[in-house]
C-alpha cells in the first residue's frame, strides 16, 4: 500500500478506534499483567455464570447480558444479585452507565443471614446526580459517609459523569482502611474496625440491625431493584 493511501486510511480509521466497542479485546478481559497480580473477572461479557439473586440459585429475567454488559434492563424484576464467591479484604473496579434518575448500589461483605443484602452490607451508593431522589449521593457509604465539600460548587465532591455516560469505580476495603474513588477521584476513606464508624452506624438506620457490618467476609452485591444500570469491566483483586 502506497504512503499516501495509508496515512488516509489510517485517518480514516483513527475516530473509531478511539472509543472502545463492547466486542474489543479490553472489554471485561483481564491483561498478562493483571492476572498476575491476582485480578479475577467477576462478569465475563458474555453470560450471567458467577451471579446469582440473593439467596437464590438462579437470576430474575430483569438482569440481561447485552452488548458486553451487564444490565439491570427491568428493575420490576430484577432483584440484587450476589457473586457466587466471598471476599473479605479486596480492590473491586467497574464501570457503570446509569438511566437518568436512576438509583442502584454496590454492597459489599453480604451474607445470607441478613434478610436482604443491606442488613448485613454497606453498600457504596450508585446513582444518577442530577435527577434521582434518593438524597444519598453517587459514591457515599449509605448513610455513613460523604466526601468534603468543593469550594467551587459549595457541593459536596461529585466526579460523576451524566447519566448515559460510562464511569469508573474503584473500591478498596481492608481491615486497616477503606476506599471510595470515582473517575480517578478519591472521595473519603474510613475504617470499619475503628471507634468513628461504629458510633456512624449507631446514630443511623443500620444501627438497628444486629448483623450490618459485623462479618469481615461476604458476596458481592449488586442492586437491581431502584432504576436501570449497566455494568462492564467487573474486576477484583482479593488482598
Amino acid at each position: 500500500m502506497k504512503p499516501i493511501r495509508s496515512l488516509i486510511l489510517a485517518t480514516m480509521l483513527a475516530p473509531a478506534l478511539a472509543f472502545a466497542a463492547p466486542g474489543d479485546p479490553g472489554i471485561n478481559t483481564l491483561s498478562e499483567k493483571e492476572k498476575a497480580d491476582g485480578w479475577k473477572l467477576l462478569f465475563d461479557g458474555k453470560s450471567l455464570a458467577g451471579w446469582s439473586n440473593f439467596k437464590k440459585t438462579d437470576i430474575r429475567p430483569g438482569w440481561v447480558v447485552k452488548d458486553g454488559s451487564l444490565v439491570c434492563a427491568d428493575p420490576h424484576d430484577a432483584g440484587d444479585i450476589v457473586t457466587s464467591e466471598e471476599f473479605s479484604a479486596f480492590v473491586l473496579e467497574l464501570d457503570y452507565n446509569i438511566s437518568e434518575a436512576g438509583n442502584s448500589g454496590i454492597i459489599f461483605h453480604v451474607t445470607n443471614e441478613g434478610g436482604a443484602v443491606w442488613a448485613t452490607g454497606p453498600e457504596f451508593q450508585l446513582e444518577d446526580n442530577a435527577k434521582a431522589k434518593d438524597p444519598e449521593r453517587c459514591g457515599w457509604l449509605y448513610a455513613l459517609y460523604k466526601p468534603e465539600i468543593d469550594a467551587k460548587t459549595g457541593k459536596p465532591l461529585d466526579a460523576t459523569k451524566p447519566a448515559g455516560e460510562w464511569n469508573h469505580v474503584k473500591l478498596t476495603i481492608t481491615p486497616e482502611k477503606c476506599v471510595h474513588e470515582i473517575n480517578g477521584v478519591k472521595y473519603f476513606e474510613y475504617n470499619m474496625n475503628g471507634e468513628d464508624f461504629k458510633e456512624r452506624v449507631a446514630k443511623s438506620k443500620f444501627g438497628k440491625m444486629p448483623l450490618f457490618a459485623k462479618s469481615g467476609k461476604g458476596f458481592v452485591a449488586l442492586q437491581g431493584d431502584h432504576g436501570s444500570i449497566s455494568f462492564r469491566n467487573i474486576k477484583i483483586r482479593p488482598l
